[in-house]
């Protein structure tokens, strides 16, 4: 079902696709930050995906001519982007998490970027951490921005997050598929993946469809984190990691094979970090001996930042779990997530 204020308007430069799901306390602010770009020919796809909270009623209160609503039953994250992308009429499409929120010049800049480089299907920004209070962490993603691989994606993920991209419609469709269970129904993400179907997504995009990936150099996007269910979160997410890598061995065995390891590496030195940031030193000590049996490639060529994640959980062993929960989220979380 589709619903707008009104749908009469051309066809926009880009559209904005929102998923909503039991997110009342932040969707607010994620449409606001959209409604403030200075760069104002596009279209908001909001899709409801079936919460229950109060997250429409307070999309609804928004009166814009350039809002859409789509509702579906619940799909998940990527079942809600597909919803989106299939209503989307712009020949760029941007992605925004209802808990995130964006600064005004992103859309701007990414437009700039594509319109003058059209050989680039994917471009994508850094990201500021923020708290569940909308409150800036000391976290700023800072990734390779230029001369981005495959490879890069696999091990790094400089995309970093699903609020980054701004992505070509050209390129979007070169791995479109029909979902499995309705021919009719046209996907870009794996809606199998309820964590993980970013990367899968910016994997399939570079070794399916040879789409080159570029960022820009300013923070343009603020990804927000919180805490809760640490153990069952990071098993989960590592799981999907696994079930990305599944999928990859199906349609790039070599690439796979000759990668995998490294990429699990730093999966879990990741993973580890973002244990610490959450004040589990326990846990980040078991993913960083997986991390180190896997490959040692992160610590030769990060060594600064994998003896630093180390330390941390170290230094949280020593101190026990209350004390470093208590630090880890007033300070060290900001220097050891990203």
């Amino acid at each position: 079902m589709i619903s707008s204020i009104t749908n009469t308007r051309t066809a926009p430069r880009v559209s904005v696709v929102m998923p909503v799901y039991n997110v009342e306390a932040y969707v607010a602010e994620a449409i606001r930050s959209v409604l403030a770009q200075t760069f104002t020919d596009f279209e908001l796809i909001i899709v409801d995906d079936g919460g229950a909270d109060a997250s429409m009623d307070i999309c609804r209160s928004f009166s814009d001519s350039r809002i859409t609503i789509v509702a579906q039953h619940n799909r998940g994250l990527a079942g809600a982007r597909n919803t989106g992308i299939a209503a989307a009429r712009g020949e760029y499409v941007a992605l925004l998490d209802s808990d995130d929120r964006w600064l005004p010049e992103k859309l701007m800049l990414h437009v700039i970027h594509l319109d003058n480089a059209p050989a680039i299907g994917v471009s994508f920004a850094p990201s500021r951490f923020i708290d569940g209070a909308g409150q800036p962490l000391r976290i700023v993603q800072r990734p390779k921005l230029t001369a981005i691989s495959a490879q890069d994606i696999f091990c790094r993920n400089p995309v970093g997050n699903g609020s980054a991209p701004v992505l070509r419609r050209t390129a979007l469709d070169t791995v479109a598929f029909a979902h499995p269970d309705d021919r009719t129904r046209p996907c870009w993400f794996d809606e199998t993946l309820r964590q993980s179907e970013d990367i899968e997504m910016w994997l399939r995009l570079s070794l399916m469809g040879k789409v080159r990936f570029e960022g820009i150099a300013p923070v343009l996007t603020e990804y927000r984190i919180g805490g809760g269910g640490l153990s069952a979160q990071i098993l989960r997410q590592y799981e999907s990691w696994q079930g990305v890598v599944a999928r990859m061995e199906r349609y790039a065995p070599q690439f796979t094979a000759r990668h995998v390891d490294r990429a699990r590496a730093y999966q879990l030195r990741y993973l580890a970090r973002r244990a610490i940031q959450l004040g589990d030193a326990g846990m980040a000590m078991v993913l960083l001996r997986g991390a180190r049996a896997s490959s040692i490639r992160p610590l030769l060529e990060e060594p600064v930042k994998s003896l630093t994640t180390l330390a941390a959980a170290i230094a949280g062993r020593m101190i026990g779990p209350d004390r470093f929960a208590r630090f880890a989220g007033h300070a060290a979380g900001g220097q050891l997530v990203a």
